[in-house]
């Protein structure tokens, strides 16, 4: 009996060992293959043409067809006024004036960019790096490394044709949608780093809507907020994940007691940096085991919402009824 009684209790101890060793080894390949469905779950859209600006000959020979201006001939090469430079193509902020430097090479040189606003490409001549808006692609210049002009030993070597400069720290924008705007922006609003927040519509079909075409649930616009910002002093990343904690990103008709398609959660992305980084937002949400209802879309053309709807609550002296922070990273 006693034999019997020994191999009862391997087996049990056996059973005990499985029971508590399969789970683990189990979660990291659930985990992975959350975030392969998310990733599978969002197709990346460059920026809408209706978001582009309309460029004469010569500018699109330079931003476009990757033309360069003659040297020395461009508006911007010696400027030395404080503000920021932009994309002239979708007025994304691109530098600010405190990284210019004379150079002497006849185009306007910068040593840095302002974060995620430039993206790099092997030139096709085989030597040189491209530099483009990360926002449009538009064409800007070329980025030499190694000249020691400055302590960053970076020369960002940029046509002033491809360039826009306003004497004002840098302003990006993004757009957010998370049930009734007025919540939303109210929200926003106090955040760090962010000038003004303007509630709107967007993602529809109807040129210039009104409340009430947005309210016929037949407009498709989505109530919103443009978040306009200093990514020099709030970056994309932390707004992504201030908007996941002001609303409830998992309801799928709605937001609150507010339902409908109008009011449903999306995040409208310009480039493919913040594609990417609200994908890996979510991600990181769904390992949590949130089940997301966000959906990402392409910028579309913003429609400011009526005056009354603005700085509805400071108006109004009260607080928002269905928006709250609520810490989720």
């Amino acid at each position: 009996m006693s034999r019997y009684l020994v191999l009862l209790i391997i087996i049990l101890i056996l059973a005990v060992i499985i029971v508590i060793i399969k789970p683990k080894a189990q979660a990291q390949p659930q985990i992975e293959e959350t975030m392969a469905t998310t990733q599978q779950r969002f197709t990346f859209q460059p920026l809408d043409q209706s978001l582009r600006n309309t460029l004469n000959a010569q500018e699109s020979q330079v931003i476009i067809n990757k033309g360069t201006e003659r040297a020395f001939t461009g508006a911007y090469t010696d400027t030395e006024e404080s503000g920021t430079y932009y994309c002239r193509w979708c007025n994304s902020p691109l530098y600010s004036s405190q990284s210019k430097f004379h150079s002497g090479c006849g185009w306007p040189s910068f040593d840095d960019e302002i974060p995620n606003a430039v993206l790099r490409y092997p030139d096709a001549d085989g030597s040189r790096t491209e530099i483009v808006c990360a926002t449009c692609q538009g064409h800007l210049g070329h980025v030499f490394t190694g000249e020691r002009f400055t302590e960053k030993n970076t020369r960002h070597c940029v046509n002033s044709i491809s360039l826009v400069f306003r004497q004002e720290t840098p302003v990006a924008e993004a757009v957010f949608a998370g049930g009734c705007f007025w919540g939303v922006e109210h929200l926003f609003e106090q955040k760090k780093g962010v000038y003004s927040a303007v509630s709107g519509y967007t993602g529809g079909t109807l040129a210039d809507p009104t409340y009430q075409d947005v309210l016929t649930h037949t407009s498709g616009h989505l109530e919103a907020v443009k978040v306009y910002y200093n990514p020099l002093e709030v970056s994309y990343e932390d707004l992504a994940k201030f908007f996941f904690e002001i609303h409830d990103p998992t309801q799928t008709d709605g937001q609150g007691p507010d339902i409908g398609n109008q009011y449903l959660s999306a995040i409208f992305y310009r480039s493919r940096s913040e594609f990417d980084t609200a994908v890996r937002l979510i991600e990181i949400l769904e390992a949590k085991g949130l089940k997301i209802a966000t959906t990402l879309r392409g910028a579309a053309i913003f429609y400011p919402a009526e005056e009354y709807h603005q700085d509805y609550y400071v108006r109004k002296g009260s607080q928002p009824y269905c928006h709250a922070w609520v810490k989720r990273f």
